[in-house]
């Protein structure tokens, strides 16, 4: 394992050693997977929630705040991605992933909806889709890095969602406090998704709060939400960067 594995695996664990943070307890049993994530830009969107209701299924409710529901597309890079007993593989634990998303609470958890989720890798992709029944696509992607600035491409192999945006980092870190937009938005311990019956079913996540930084972005193309039959609103989105996160993920009950 190289140090650079050795380094995020240590992280991923370290993770629980604060857990104050959380809405709720961790779950009982063992997490199954780690994850680390780079370089993650938030792009929130506010939309209205009847915009959403066509294509968000009944069983999931709609999380608003003031009165408006969002909708966030997230480009980040997967790293030293592993299941619990394993190491990072090489070709398969770093990869380009890509979100489309929304936000749900049931039963007093805050989680996320996914509409999409892009990966750069197939293998990892499948996998992901199969384990825990999420939308993702296989897609071409690419990350291109020039001091703090992020160029980022992603073009869905079969469906038309496409993103061509840079963006970087432009102010200091910071965790966000209880109650305000930041913190509505990013601070969500769980994800939620449908089994083939149409029931509710829910994985865990556990990670430290998110150091978040004010961003900038130019976004020269952006169709991924397109699929959706749902046009963005023409106006600047809510922007937030973090540098590293790093993640353990529990699986579905």
């Amino acid at each position: 394992m190289s140090s650079e594995a050795l380094s995020a695996v240590r992280r991923q664990r370290a993770s629980l050693a604060r857990t104050d943070h959380r809405p709720v307890p961790l779950p009982r049993g063992p997490w199954i997977m780690g994850q680390s994530w780079l370089d993650l830009l938030f792009a929130h969107w506010r939309v209205p929630e009847a915009t959403l209701r066509t294509v968000v299924p009944a069983a999931i409710p709609i999380d608003t705040f003031d009165g408006s529901a969002w909708i966030a597309i997230t480009p980040f890079e997967v790293a030293a991605a592993r299941p619990r007993a394993l190491p990072p593989f090489p070709w398969l634990s770093r990869f380009p992933e890509l979100n489309v998303r929304t936000y749900a609470t049931i039963d007093g958890r805050p989680g996320i909806w996914f509409f999409s989720l892009d990966a750069g890798r197939a293998a990892a992709a499948t996998a992901a889709r199969l384990t825990y029944r999420l939308p993702y696509r296989r897609a071409r992607m690419a990350i291109k890095r020039s001091g703090r600035r992020i160029n980022y491409r992603s073009q869905a192999r079969a469906a038309p969602a496409v993103l061509r945006a840079t963006y970087e980092p432009a102010g200091p870190p910071a965790h966000s406090a209880a109650g305000t937009l930041a913190y509505f938005l990013t601070e969500r311990y769980c994800l939620y998704t449908l089994d083939p019956k149409g029931q509710v079913r829910r994985a865990d996540i556990h990670h430290p709060p998110w150091p978040l930084q004010p961003a900038s972005a130019d976004i020269a193309e952006n169709t991924m939400t397109e699929p959706l039959g749902i046009a963005l609103p023409d106006q600047t989105p809510l922007l937030h960067y973090s540098a590293r996160q790093d993640v353990l993920i529990w699986p579905l009950v």
